[in-house]
């Protein structure tokens, strides 16, 4: 079955009637109806004269019912230079907020809304309500780093940007007053950018920035689309008829006359024309657009600067052009060339550019019907509606956008969404050795919400005539936080001594009184927290200090001179590494202390390179043996040392360096045992390397040495 959809575009010099019929998701135009205003009724987009605006709506609306029968309900737009579009970002702490959750996120997505509701508000210097009729979030940060989606994070604080689209509501009073007095009721509500952009400009690609120009009569109306959406609307009171007015006044035209004149000046090299005088002429359209071009040229700079002030004063990618005024000559060229964009990047766009729509052949396929179209068609897809909704019980009308909820309604009715949460708790001030912390207190709990008795969220639906009521949820508790929390595990480190472990506690005072760390912070405390520093004030808090006196020096005192042997000195390690007392230590480090050592007299004459003995190696009746003969002799308190004896730190020790001799042959008879003949020849003979030798002759190293007995006869 055929729907027929009745819109109407009322426009600020005429108002257009369209019906369509849809079947299948296709759309045919069947009539086509306008009208022009009689007086000036509309100014800038807003109805000015209810009376007069209603009247050429009956008109239109009584011409289609005598072809199509009864028209009740029709689709009508609101002017997009009447729409006010806004960014604010808002940003929460959430430090005491495990998680994020779906009904945090929209807390704070709608409190950035009002924010922006309160900008546009003082900006404009009016007393006018504002109601928002969409936005859309531009980023999400969580602890000041941009992320995607905030739902299940969690950190200290969270930000949203949002941009917002606002529509006074008075436009909305005005178009509602106007249509029931011509006996009709609002079936939708569309905006009039969005309605063009709808139907030339499809969602995916609004990632695009691209300029929309709807150029009627008296203003020209520009919409912006990027990253997905529509990020501005404005307007400039400029449009087709500066042109007509500007021919008019050149050729001494009739404004009617002049407007026939500026359409064929698009289609015809040469115009015909009748002034006020009743002289004929003919002109070239080039001769004439040469005439105008200071009005096209103002045109152009108008359309053109708005642009660049709604889109961050750069150039969009491309330029879309729609309604009646956008036929004036040379407007696409000059654009271009004010947008520094290639004359490609700028047309205009006509109904045979919207997808899904039969055009029958008695219709003018002209630009200026893109916009009474697309309302009829947007107003059918995405139509905004009105709905009574009691907020407290406060009754309040809005916007019946798609999938409008309880927060929607929370906002038109003016509710804060500060107000709903708890206040926080009393947060507390601490100093930790010196250090200043804030203690943040609990979040305060989300208000209750209920739609029609049931417990309800900020996303829930609502429908016509629904009942919300909201009670403040509670205040947050201020912080309970023992000292040891504060102290994040340093009251105490464990370590380990000479392989004994030690538990090392920390001295805790609050406002200089010792404490256990298992006390609550109240604000202002004072708190110290003392732990020994160094390995020498940890060995004195467990009482081991007299394991230092292992670490003192060694040393002796040689022919009365001191000297340090480091060699003999007790030592300390961290970890196996050697370290001093005065460093510090940390949880769960191994000491070491290893004590003085007790050297001999050989130790102590090695470390201090004095030669005690020399001895050379010979043989004697082959066996090997090594004569020695001492260098050096000791002695402690006159008594002369072994080299085997231990030497103590602090002893007084001389030493007499003895003059040195040549090892001979008889230094051997100390080392070897002679076997003397019991009977015979005792006379014997000395042998050194197979010669004969005497006592007193020298050896050297490696001799060959032995004794000859003659044999006994």
């Amino acid at each position: 079955m055929q729907e027929k959809l009745f819109a109407l575009d009322i426009g600020t010099r005429s108002v257009v009637g369209i019906i369509l019929e849809k079947e299948q998701g296709c759309y045919k135009i069947v009539d086509i109806l306008s009208q022009e205003h009689s007086e000036r009724a509309m100014l800038d987009g807003q109805i000015h004269d209810i009376l007069a605006v209603s009247k050429v709506i009956s008109n239109i609306k009584k011409q289609l019912e005598h072809i199509h029968g009864p028209l009740k309900k029709v689709s009508v737009a609101a002017a997009g230079r009447a729409l006010k579009t806004e960014r604010a970002d808002m940003a929460i702490k959430i430090g005491g907020k495990p998680i994020l959750k779906r009904e945090d996120v929209l807390h704070l997505e709608f409190s950035a809304v009002q924010k922006a509701q309160s900008i546009v508000a003082k900006q404009k210097n009016s007393q006018s309500t504002y109601y928002c009729v969409g936005y859309s979030v531009l980023y999400y940060q969580l602890d000041g780093q941009e992320i995607g989606s905030l739902l299940d994070q969690s950190g200290e604080e969270a930000t949203a940007e949002i941009i917002a689209t606002f529509l006074p509501k008075v436009v909305v009073e005005s178009l509602l007053a106007a249509l029931k007095r011509a006996e009709l009721e609002m079936q939708a509500l569309t905006l009039e950018p969005i309605a063009a952009i709808n139907v030339l400009i499809p969602a995916s690609m609004r990632r695009l920035n691209v300029a929309l120009v709807d150029v009627g009569a008296g203003t020209s109306d520009i919409a912006l689309t990027d990253s997905g959406t529509v990020i501005a609307y404005g307007m400039v009171p400029i449009a087709g008829d500066e042109i007509t007015e500007s021919i008019s006044d050149h050729l001494l035209l009739d404004f009617p006359l002049a407007e026939q004149a500026k359409r064929d000046l698009t289609s015809h090299e040469q115009i015909k024309v009748t002034d006020i005088l009743g002289n004929a002429y003919e002109y070239s359209s080039a001769e004439i657009i040469n005439t105008i071009h200071p009005a096209l040229d103002r045109l152009a700079e108008s359309i053109s600067s708005e642009i660049l002030s709604l889109n961050n004063a750069k150039s969009p990618k491309a330029v879309m052009l729609v309604g009646g005024g956008s036929q004036t000559p040379e407007l696409p060229r000059l654009l271009a060339q004010k947008l520094n964009l290639p004359e490609n990047r700028v047309a205009i766009r006509s109904i045979d550019a919207i997808q899904n729509l039969e055009i029958s052949d008695t219709i003018q396929k002209g630009p200026e019907l893109v916009t009474p179209i697309g309302i009829a068609i947007a107003a059918d897809q995405n139509p905004i509606q009105y709905i009574s909704v009691t907020v407290d019980g406060r009754p309040i009308r809005l916007f019946d956008m798609e999938h409008t909820n309880v927060g929607d309604c929370l906002l038109t009715a003016g509710i804060r969404m500060s107000d709903l949460y708890g206040k926080p708790g009393m947060a507390k001030i601490v100093h930790i050795n010196g250090h200043q912390i804030t203690l943040s207190g609990q979040q305060g709990e989300k208000s209750l919400i209920t739609l029609n008795g049931a417990e309800a969220s900020l996303d829930t639906e609502v429908k016509n005539e629904d009942i919300i009521t909201t009670t403040k949820g509670a205040d947050g508790s201020p912080p309970h936080t023992r000292i040891r929390d504060l102290l994040d595990g340093r009251i105490s480190r464990t370590v380990t001594v000479n392989e004994v472990e030690y538990i090392i506690p920390a001295s805790i005072f609050r406002n200089g009184e010792a404490v256990s760390g298992d006390e609550f912070v109240e604000d202002h405390d004072q708190i110290i927290c003392r732990m020994p520093e160094s390995i020498q004030e940890m060995l004195k808090e467990i009482q081991m200090l007299d394991l230092l006196t292992n670490l003192e020096p060694y040393t002796i005192r040689l022919n009365g001179q001191e000297m340090q042997i480091r060699a003999f000195t007790g030592n300390i390690t961290k970890n196996g590494l050697e370290t001093k007392p005065a460093y510090s230590f940390n949880d769960g480090d191994e000491i070491v202390i290893t004590p003085i050592s007790q050297p001999t007299l050989r130790d102590i004459s090695k470390e201090l390179k004095i030669k005690q003995f020399c001895s050379i190696p010979v043989f004697f009746e082959e066996d090997q043996i090594v004569p020695s003969r001492k260098l050096a002799e000791f002695r402690r308190d006159g008594v002369h040392l072994d080299e085997n004896e231990r030497i103590f730190t602090g002893d007084s020790l001389t030493v007499s360096e003895l003059k040195p001799e040549p090892f001979i042959f008889q230094d051997i008879f100390l080392h070897v045992d002679i076997d003397i003949p019991t009977k015979g020849n005792k006379r014997f003979t000395l042998i050194k390397n197979e010669q004969e030798t005497t006592f007193q002759d020298p050896i050297s190293p490696g001799d060959r040495l032995k004794i000859h007995w003659p044999a006994t006869v």
